[in-house]
């Protein structure tokens, strides 16, 4: 057991006799979040596509307190009304579920209608109901860095950075757009009907995966120590349990408000290369860049805002090294 996981063992049972709702429960967010909640002693409604497919909720069937207080329920982010049963009785909703593709053939269907409707569909559920105190969303950083600003070193992006959808389709960056649309959907929806609204926008998530499948942040580290060449670019990163953990503090810390961006690092890929030859020695790693162009400079990312919810950012290296042994154990690479 790890730090974290023995901090929130500490912290037992302060949701006894509280029920949340996680939408998208199986994936690899919600997954650790359900993990954490239920160490917290919550009681879960888990929404999935199909409870009864095992292969994709087996992970979470057999986590800690599941038995007796984790329920999985359907539901489905583009039919209306699908979330009512999994918000009745909830205090807290944890509205994580949206696909994350990168190369999406057919971006609305695919990305844009699962992530707009679908958080207006839940929102929709939880104006229905009278327990939920509070909903806490998962957008993404995303959301918040293609505004058109210069990226330069000196450059500090805050919680008061959102991207606009003109540039996210100007640059196709399909995602982005989809998280954008959705989380100004979401706000324009909780002012009209006074919910109260916390929203996470986390950076590519890492680190040991629970669900049986290969998520897309996890795959983009798979695809760089696989590679002949790095790609000429900068990322930002945070641990997956320090986003889990950060869903629950933004729920159960009263003055939580607005927005929190999740990032521990901004890296270019020729630094990740470097942590992941110091940590695995072994690993056939891509010994260039794909140009022969000066390396694009990294900017910053304030963690003021971030650590009023009680959080320390899990650094990159303990992050990477998680994500490259958690590959390795499910045989997603070999080395």
């Amino acid at each position: 057991m790890d730090y974290l996981e023995d901090r929130e063992r500490m912290g037992s049972y302060v949701g006894e006799g509280k029920v949340v709702c996680v939408t998208g429960a199986s994936g690899y967010i919600a997954s650790w979040l359900v993990k954490f909640l239920l160490l917290r002693g919550y009681t879960v409604k888990g929404t999935v596509r199909d409870p009864n497919d095992l292969r994709k909720v087996d992970h979470l069937l057999k986590l800690d307190g599941a038995k007796e207080r984790l329920r999985l329920i359907k539901a489905d982010l583009q039919e209306e009304g699908s979330f009512d049963q999994a918000v009745e009785e909830c205090e807290g909703v944890f509205h994580t579920a949206s696909p994350c593709y990168f190369d999406a053939i057919d971006p609305q269907t695919e990305l844009i209608d699962p992530a707009l409707k679908g958080t207006l569909n839940v929102l929709r559920s939880c104006a229905k109901s009278s327990n939920v105190k509070r909903v806490v969303l998962t957008s993404s950083f995303a959301a918040v860095i293609r505004n058109g600003k210069p990226l330069t070193p000196d450059v500090v992006v805050d919680e008061t950075w959102f991207s606009s959808p003109d540039i996210c389709r100007d640059m196709k960056l399909w995602y982005n757009l989809s998280k954008t649309l959705a989380e100004e959907a979401a706000w324009k929806f909780v002012k009209e009907n006074n919910i109260d609204l916390v929203v996470l926008n986390p950076a590519f998530v890492i680190g040991p995966l629970l669900q049986p499948s290969l998520n897309e942040s996890s795959a983009m580290i798979s695809r760089l120590i696989e590679g002949q060449t790095f790609q000429n670019y900068r990322t930002v990163w945070v641990n997956v349990k320090d986003v889990a953990n950060a869903h629950i503090q933004a729920f159960e810390i009263p003055s939580a408000s607005g927005r929190y961006n999740l990032v521990e690092r901004v890296a270019h890929n020729s630094e990740l290369v470097k942590i992941l030859h110091e940590l695995f020695p072994t690993l056939q790693l891509p010994e260039k860049c794909a140009d022969d162009e000066p390396f694009i400079p990294n900017y910053q990312v304030s963690k003021r805002k971030v650590k009023t919810l009680g959080i320390e950012l899990i650094p990159l290296e303990v992050s990477l090294k998680e994500t490259v042994e958690s590959l390795r154990e499910k045989n997603f690479i070999t080395f």
